[in-house]
């Protein structure tokens, strides 16, 4: 349970498929600072999805804006140290001066597990890292500003607050088998985007729509609709930055009637229309900057 967990392995450039491209909001009014990810150790990955590590200068407050995966998140940075439940709606945290921050996205699982916590006291909450009961946040916040203030870009700095996390949450594994299943749907719903009934995902794991709404519910403070409606805003942000189809195709592709179901969606939780979104997507040029100054994107 407590067992040493091999070094964390580096992602230094993520696949073009990569779910995390349809959660953070970029765009040219809100370029992204780099930001780092990495994977965690074997023994933890059913209860980690992945590490992100952000590293900023900014000479105004730049706001990013993001949609979360159903999943938990514990953030230290150099002024907070913080836990989250899942955001119903659209994230945003507000970068100035200089800055860094670590963040472990759990699993769909995780949150549970490591916050000890009800679906319904997790959905919309935060909480101070130093609240929680089932482990020594002060310690681990500790450890990680003593990793990552003096170097925030070196990769043994990063690799030294990973290793932190990863002693602080080795005693939350192995999950329990409920937990197994929640991170397979969940997997299994965001690697078949045609999907856009609850029933489809129930009969896929052969259980009631009643049992997959409890358990959803349990573990998240959500239900099964939701993560299907989330999947899609996923999919039509990697879409839209993507920009090689027209809205009107955007919509059929992603099992809307028509284009005006997806863009009240869309704008319902973002505050912008799906075309004023695609419109602020740098140019080709700027893309490629952007790609080049970036290690990952948004947790």
């Amino acid at each position: 349970m407590g067992a040493a967990c091999d070094n964390p392995t580096v992602t230094k450039s993520p696949p073009a498929t990569d779910p995390v491209d349809g959660a953070h909001l970029t765009a040219a009014s809100r370029p992204s600072p780099p930001i780092y990810r990495y994977a965690p150790a074997a023994p933890l990955a059913d209860l980690i999805g992945r590490y992100w590590l952000p590293v900023w200068s900014v000479p105004e407050p730049s706001t990013q804006r993001t949609l979360q995966h159903p999943a938990c998140l514990i953030v230290i940075s150099n002024t907070y140290a913080r836990c989250y439940g899942v955001a119903r709606g659209l994230s945003q945290v507000t970068l100035t001066g200089d800055g860094w921050a670590v963040g472990v996205m759990l699993r769909p699982a995780g949150g549970r597990v490591v916050f000890d916590r009800t679906g319904d006291e997790l959905v919309d909450a935060s909480f101070d890292l130093a609240d929680l009961t089932t482990l020594d946040g002060s310690t681990l916040t500790a450890a990680v500003h003593a990793a990552m203030s003096d170097a925030p870009h070196a990769e043994a700095s990063h690799r030294a607050a990973i290793a932190a996390y990863e002693a602080a949450l080795a005693s939350f594994v192995p999950v329990d088998d409920q937990g197994l299943l929640l991170n397979a749907v969940i997997d299994w719903l965001r690697d078949h985007a045609e999907v856009t009934r609850v029933a489809e995902v129930a009969d896929a794991f052969g259980i009631g729509e009643r049992a997959l709404q409890r358990l959803v519910t349990a573990r998240l403070g959500l239900s099964p609709k939701w993560l299907i409606q989330r999947r899609r805003l996923h999919d039509a942000v990697a879409e839209l930055k993507a920009g090689a189809r027209s809205l009107a195709d955007v919509a059929a592709e992603l099992g809307y009637a028509d284009q005006a179901h997806f863009t009240n969606d869309f704008r319902t939780v973002t505050g912008v229309t799906p075309g004023e979104y695609r419109a602020d997507q740098p140019s080709d040029g700027e893309a490629s900057k952007a790609e080049a100054g970036e290690s990952g994107a948004a947790g």
